[in-house]
C-alpha cells in the first residue's frame, strides 16, 4: 500500500471515535495490551510524561515538549486529534512522523491488526510508541485521548503524571458528575509517581487526594504553588500573553511571553511550570531560563496551532478549538478582551457535545454563520441554526465551513472580528 491507501485502511476499516462516536469506544485495555506484546513493549525503552485532563492537554504537552527541546533533548510528542494531517499526532522535536514509517508499520502488522481489530486510537498509540523507540528519543510526552483509567495510553509508567483540569466532556463515557470524571482521569496516577493537578476544585480535590494516597504518589496542585501576575493580553503582529511568574512566593520569571494567548493559558502555563520544576529535581534541563525560552518558542518548536490563532489581520480573523462548555466559556471571555465593533461568529459543533450548554454561553449580539464540519458526527448546520435561534442567537446556515468563513469575511468591516470555532474539526478546515 502507498501512504494514502495505508491511511484509508486506518481511517475507513477501523472504528474511529472522532468520526462515529460511541461505537468506537472500547472500555478496556485488552487490545492495547495485545498490541504492546506484538510490538515488544516499546514504551519501556524511554522515559515518559503522561498528560490527561478535559481541556489544556494539548497546550501543556506542547509547552513541555518545547521546554525539553530547548534543553537539547530529543522529544517524542503524541497528541490528538490532528487538525490537517494525521501525522501531526506523532512528532519528534516538532517534525511529524514520516509517511514511510506509517506505511511500513501498518504493512508489518496488518495481519495481526486484522485479527485483533484495534480501534483507530489503539493503532495510533502502538504506532507512536514504536516510532519513539525506533528513533531513540530521550523522552516522550504522551497525551491521553479520552479519560485516563481505560485510555489506550495508560500502560506507561511515567516520570510525572499531569491532569490539567476537570470539566464536563464525554459524559456518556466518563460519568455525569465532576467527581466521576475526575475518578477516570485519576486512573493515570501510578504508584510512587508524582502527579501535578492543574486546577483545584472542591468536587475533584478529594478524588485526586484519595487516589494519590492509595498510590503513595506525591501530589501537587499547580495553582497552590504557581501564580501568574500582571498578565497582559496584546494583539499586535500576533496574539501575545505576558506576565510575571511567582512560585512559592518567590519570583520565578520576571516576564514570560506566551504566543498561546487565550485567557485559559495562565492555567496551562502554571501547570507546565510546576511539572518542569519536578523534572528539574529529577535532573532534566528545565530550569527557569529554559522554561521561559520553551514557552516563548512553543509554536516555532512544535508547530502547535488552533489555539487562539490569528488567521488574518484584515478583517481580524481568529480561531480556537474550544469545543465543550468550559472551552467555550474561555473563548467568549477572550473575545470580550479583544477590541472589535461587530462579532461575526462561524460556529459548528459535533452532535454528542452539550450543545445547549455551549449555546447558552454565546454572545447574542454576534452575527452567526452556522456550519457543519466534514464528518458524520458533526451536527447539521440547519439544525444548529434552529437550536441557536430558540436561544436568541441569529444567523444563517451554510453548506460548509469554507462557505461560512467566506461569508463572514465578506460581511466583516474594518475593526470587526471574525471568530471561527465550536469544534476542532471546524478549525481543522480553516488553519
Amino acid at each position: 500500500m502507498n501512504y494514502q491507501q495505508t491511511l484509508d485502511y486506518m481511517l475507513a476499516q477501523l472504528p474511529m471515535f472522532h468520526r462515529i462516536g460511541a461505537a468506537a469506544y472500547k472500555a478496556d485495555l485488552g487490545n492495547t495490551l495485545e498490541l504492546c506484546e506484538l510490538t515488544n513493549y516499546p514504551y519501556r525503552f524511554y522515559p515518559t510524561i503522561h498528560i490527561a485532563g478535559t481541556n489544556g492537554k494539548g497546550s501543556v504537552s506542547h509547552f513541555l515538549s518545547s521546554i525539553l527541546q530547548e534543553g537539547e533533548k530529543k522529544v517524542g510528542l503524541y497528541t490528538s486529534p490532528h487538525l490537517r494531517d494525521f501525522r501531526e499526532r506523532i512528532k519528534i522535536n516538532g517534525e511529524m512522523i514520516s509517511e514511510e514509517y506509517v506505511i511500513d508499520f501498518v504493512e508489518k502488522y496488518k495481519d495481526a491488526f486484522d485479527r485483533i481489530e484495534p480501534s483507530f486510537f489503539e493503532m495510533n498509540v502502538a504506532l507512536a510508541f514504536s516510532y519513539f523507540a525506533d528513533e531513540k528519543v530521550d523522552i516522550a510526552i504522551i497525551e491521553t485521548g479520552m479519560g485516563g483509567r481505560l485510555d489506550s495510553t495508560n500502560v506507561i509508567n511515567p516520570l510525572v503524571s499531569v491532569i490539567t483540569n476537570i470539566g464536563y466532556d464525554h459524559t456518556q463515557f466518563l460519568g455525569d458528575t465532576l467527581d466521576k470524571i475526575a475518578f477516570e482521569k485519576a486512573g493515570i496516577i501510578k504508584p510512587q509517581v508524582p502527579v501535578v493537578i492543574g486546577q483545584s476544585h472542591p468536587e475533584t480535590h478529594p478524588v485526586f487526594r484519595r487516589q494519590a494516597a492509595e498510590m503513595y504518589a506525591e501530589i501537587y496542585f499547580a495553582d497552590e504553588h504557581v501564580v501568574l501576575e500582571n498578565m497582559l493580553y496584546s494583539l499586535d503582529e500576533k496574539p501575545l500573553l505576558s506576565g510575571k511568574v511567582i512560585v512559592d512566593h518567590k519570583t520565578y520569571l520576571e516576564q514570560v511571553d506566551s504566543p498561546l494567548a487565550g485567557s485559559y493559558q495562565p492555567y496551562n502555563i502554571a501547570t507546565t511550570i510546576q511539572t518542569a520544576r519536578l523534572l528539574e529535581e529529577m535532573g532534566w534541563p528545565t530550569h527557569p531560563e529554559i522554561v521561559k525560552k520553551g514557552i516563548e518558542k512553543v509554536v516555532e518548536n512544535t508547530g502547535f496551532s488552533g489555539r487562539w490563532q490569528m488567521l488574518k489581520r484584515n478583517p481580524l480573523t481568529i480561531c480556537d478549538i474550544g469545543h465543550n462548555v468550559d472551552g467555550i466559556k474561555e473563548v467568549v471571555k477572550q473575545i470580550r478582551l479583544t477590541p472589535h465593533h461587530q462579532l461575526h461568529f462561524v460556529f459548528g459543533v459535533v452532535s454528542d457535545k452539550d450543545i445547549t450548554g455551549m449555546l447558552h454561553l454565546l454572545p447574542k449580539e454576534a452575527i452567526y454563520y452556522f456550519c457543519k464540519a466534514d464528518l458524520p458526527r458533526a451536527l447539521d448546520a440547519q439544525k444548529l441554526k434552529e437550536m441557536a435561534s430558540e436561544l436568541g442567537l441569529h444567523g444563517e446556515a451554510y453548506a460548509s465551513v469554507a462557505e461560512a468563513k467566506e461569508a463572514a469575511s465578506l460581511n466583516a468591516k474594518e475593526h470587526d472580528l471574525v471568530f471561527i470555532g465550536g469544534s476542532a474539526f471546524v478549525v481543522a478546515e480553516v488553519v
